[in-house]
């Protein structure tokens, strides 16, 4: 990442960014796999956990909200974008795709291949795609590019940041410097909140908050 300098020539400190996954769709009640290829809505349950989450939060001060290119993140963020705070789409937040996992509730020979998968991807061949779809190396080159556009932004000291579960993962890995063999360490369930700050003098990412769910616990005393 490149050192980035603000409007008056001086350099900018930190960034804040929070980074939250899509609220639940039936596709993940039902266990289904969707990646880049399924265009789901939130559920019910989804769109609780979003306002949840909004409720929680709504006094942020956020600047910019980023999504990908998938509704399910538009409506997790939806309310705050009802404020008016402006939002921009980059695809290369979109889940990985799961190429012929994707829309498939996995059977016995369908949990085998993706256990293999996982198997190797862990192994450290993260340059492994799944068939017909994509590598956690490619998702990371077309990440790079995302949050290239986002640290691009001076003025935008606090933002949103609504994307994916395994991108979310394989995210996670690299800005921490550490190989993408890695990231199923890193835990995530919907509407989850990763707090980043990011130091433009040593343009490196810190994680404060890790796979919050603290404002989501009204929502699971009711069930």
């Amino acid at each position: 990442m490149t050192k980035i300098a603000d409007r008056q020539g001086g350099s900018l400190t930190q960034k804040t960014i929070y980074l939250i996954r899509h609220g639940e769709t039936d596709f993940n009640r039902r266990g289904i796999v969707q990646g880049s290829g399924v265009d789901a809505d939130l559920n019910e349950m989804g769109r609780a956990q979003a306002m949840a989450f909004f409720l929680a939060y709504q006094h942020v001060p956020f600047q910019k909200i980023y999504i990908s290119g998938l509704k399910r993140t538009y409506q997790t963020a939806e309310p705050f974008i009802e404020l008016g705070i402006p939002y921009e789409k980059l695809t290369g937040l979109n889940e990985i795709s799961w190429g012929i996992m994707e829309g498939k509730a996995p059977g016995n020979l369908d949990n085998e291949y993706y256990r293999a998968l996982i198997e190797a991807w862990e192994s450290g061949r993260t340059d492994q795609p799944t068939e017909g779809g994509e590598s956690p190396d490619q998702v990371a080159a077309r990440q790079k590019e995302a949050i290239d556009v986002i640290l691009s932004h001076p003025d935008e000291e606090t933002v949103l940041v609504a994307m994916h579960g395994r991108a979310m993962r394989i995210l996670l890995s690299w800005i921490t410097n550490q190989p993408l063999s890695h990231m199923d360490q890193f835990e995530h369930s919907n509407v989850c909140l990763y707090k980043l700050l990011y130091d433009y003098e040593s343009t490196t990412f810190t994680i404060t908050q890790a796979n919050d769910t603290a404002h989501l616990l009204s929502l699971a005393l009711t069930q």
